[in-house]
């Protein structure tokens, strides 16, 4: 008995290592870019086409992005931010923030901040690549999504000033195409078509869904669909 269980968690072992190699790979090639990006955006692109590109006093931003398996499924962290003055408040993302003179690069920014929001050790992280940065036009931040992965489940240590709810969400859930949908919302003074993740009783849209849709085109996650 003991000798199966030790195949089967070679097995299992086997096939994350599988799957690792083909995503870092990937993310070491073309990405789908914004074109995939764009799909889950706001339709017209709220400010018009200008607003698309970084201003020249855009800050940059990093975000992390990071698979862990978990009740034998693979999941990643999202974060529903608390109630505060500011453009992103009560929004559901990944955790990160702004880069600081203390982070010798973007990724370094992008672990730093997801240990403060949520008690990430940088050091358990292996960062596997990254995907198309987007700029966010509403709060002037060209935000860097980093891809990592961590052998074991993190033990979350939330900040409750930044973070109201941590959101374990698993891969299967934003590979269902019944928990995408869209709405006519008014945004900044303008009537657009918003699409979003209907995942958690939450709406993923916007910054955070445009990464999440160039993330689940990659053929290495969409290999993981259920």
């Amino acid at each position: 008995m003991q000798g199966a269980i030790s195949l089967m968690a070679a097995e299992e072992r086997f096939e994350v290592d599988k799957f690792i190699s083909a995503l870092q790979k990937e993310l070491a090639t073309p990405l789908p870019g914004v074109d995939a990006q764009y799909s889950m955006a706001p339709r017209p692109r709220t400010g018009a086409e200008r607003f698309n590109k970084p201003t020249p006093s855009a800050r940059e931003g990093g975000v992390l992005v990071l698979f862990y398996l978990h009740k034998d499924e693979l999941h990643l962290p999202l974060i529903l931010r608390s109630t505060y003055e500011g453009v992103h408040s009560g929004q559901v993302g990944f955790p990160g923030g702004g880069a600081e003179e203390v982070d010798d690069n973007i990724i370094a920014t992008a672990l730093r901040e997801a240990d403060e929001e949520v008690g990430i050790v940088p050091a358990s992280v292996r960062v596997l690549g990254q995907l198309t940065p987007v700029f966010v036009n509403a709060s002037n931040f060209v935000v860097q999504p980093v891809v990592g992965w961590v052998d074991e489940r993190p033990s979350f240590q939330i900040d409750p000033y930044e973070v109201e709810r941590l959101l374990e969400t698993p891969l299967a859930d934003l590979q269902n195409d019944e928990k995408i949908d869209e709405e006519d919302w008014e945004l900044r003074g303008r009537s657009v078509q918003v699409p979003f993740y209907d995942v958690h009783g939450q709406k993923i849209w916007g910054a955070t869904a445009m990464m999440l849709s160039e993330l689940l085109s990659l053929e290495s996650i969409r290999q993981q669909k259920k």
